[in-house]
């Protein structure tokens, strides 16, 4: 029997948040709770019919059972480009600015892979998505935080970094809207990222996974869109949440063709591409009419309004967000992140996700993911309501 040693990168990693999570899920399920899981940002919507007809004619083409190109199809590189001069106006060609992924995560995990040497810097927001910080242990480099404070609008502030980490960092990861917090950006702090990355040779990544997912017709703006921004980063997309393709795994990056291409190097070495009839699929979900997007926005805002009411009659201090399908409140004194998870969970049946693990500058608040109906979100609000009352 060998003895089995993980690599220190292993040993090093912190528990990944949603495995966690599923395990307290998990657990109360076993004990028969009626649980309403609002933890996952997982869409609990269908995928659009004319998207799931359009897999299964794919799927019966065998010229699709074969190898599928390591960057993407031409014709879905150039569905996305024309979904970016269709809802940005940004141009861009198809086949040295667009690259396809395996679902944007995987694009985020392999991207410092690519740029990285060992001790380089990659300036991370926190509160954010956890895979920021891993991919930059698994390629060898250090994280340095910047915090999203709630006084800041939950936008990093550039000009708290110091002058010799910024020289040392390499990668910038953004993400608006925002996971977890729900904040959108405006203009100037692009117009700012960029004016530092090129000040210090630092690659912008910007993860737009959440830009379809607004409210009262603000629609969030691309970071692509300003000037520049080709000149020093790219952008990450997910069909996942805008056309509810979550086990799909498909998305793309777009913008810096010398980024991408040492981003596709990694991908020509550690992936074969994406099965070609997913990519087919996809060419049509690119090309939804806003009529069906609209609808799903719809139900996330009467959720997002539903929830927002009754977290605000407990008097939860919470900004009611304009983009993505999350709830971002402060939890009530005498608990921290995990304890108040805890207690809803116990004493609610409700599942939500302890802003600590997005990082230390979560402490303090709770993401709720609008991913039950709406029925639902209004008994969870109840439940919430009572267990709070009663404690």
């Amino acid at each position: 029997m060998i003895t089995v040693q993980l690599a220190d990168r292993v040993k090093n990693l912190p528990p990944y948040l949603f495995a966690s999570i599923d395990k307290m899920k998990q657990n109360a399920l076993s004990k028969g709770v009626d649980l309403i899981d609002m933890s996952i940002g997982d869409p609990d919507i269908p995928t659009p019919k004319h998207i799931v007809d359009a897999m299964k004619k794919a799927v019966e083409n065998p010229e699709h059972h074969r190898y599928p190109s390591y960057e993407g199809m031409l014709s879905y590189r150039e569905a996305a480009a024309g979904w970016y001069k269709h809802r940005f106006n940004v141009s861009l060609d198809p086949k040295t600015e667009v690259l396809s992924l395996i679902g944007s995560k995987e694009g985020i995990g392999h991207i410092p892979l690519a740029f990285l040497n060992p001790g380089d810097i990659v300036l991370v927001p926190s509160p954010g998505y956890p895979v920021y910080p891993v991919a930059t242990l698994f390629a060898g480099g250090e994280s340095y935080t910047m915090p999203l404070k709630e006084e800041n609008g939950f936008l990093p502030d550039f000009k708290t970094i110091p002058a010799d980490i910024l020289k040392r960092a390499k990668l910038m990861f953004l993400n608006y809207p925002n996971n977890p917090t729900a904040a959108t950006a405006h203009a100037e702090l692009y117009k700012d990222a960029i004016e530092l990355a090129e000040k210090y040779n630092i690659i912008i990544c910007h993860d737009a996974a959440y830009s379809e997912i607004y409210y009262d017709n603000e629609k969030p703006m691309s970071f692509l869109e300003l000037d520049g921004a080709k000149d020093v980063g790219i952008e990450f997309h997910s069909l996942s949440k805008t056309y509810n393709m979550t086990g799909w795994r498909i998305g793309f990056a777009a913008g810096n063709s010398d980024v991408l291409a040492g981003l596709g190097k990694i991908k020509t070495n550690l992936d074969s591409g994406v099965f070609q009839a997913i990519q087919e699929a996809s060419i049509v979900a690119l090309q939804t009419e806003d009529a069906i997007l609209s609808g799903i926005r719809r139900i996330y805002q009467e959720r997002r309004d539903s929830l927002y009411g009754g977290l605000k009659e407990l008097g939860l201090r919470i900004i009611k967000p304009k983009a993505t399908f999350y709830l971002w409140a402060k939890v009530p004194s005498g608990f921290d992140s995990t304890d108040f998870v805890t207690f809803l969970l116990e004493k609610a049946g409700v599942l939500g996700t302890p802003g600590v693990g997005f990082g230390a500058p979560g402490e303090g608040y709770i993401r709720f993911a609008l991913t039950q109906s709406t029925k639902r979100i209004k008994e969870a609000a109840e439940r919430i309501k009572s267990a709070i009352e009663k404690r």
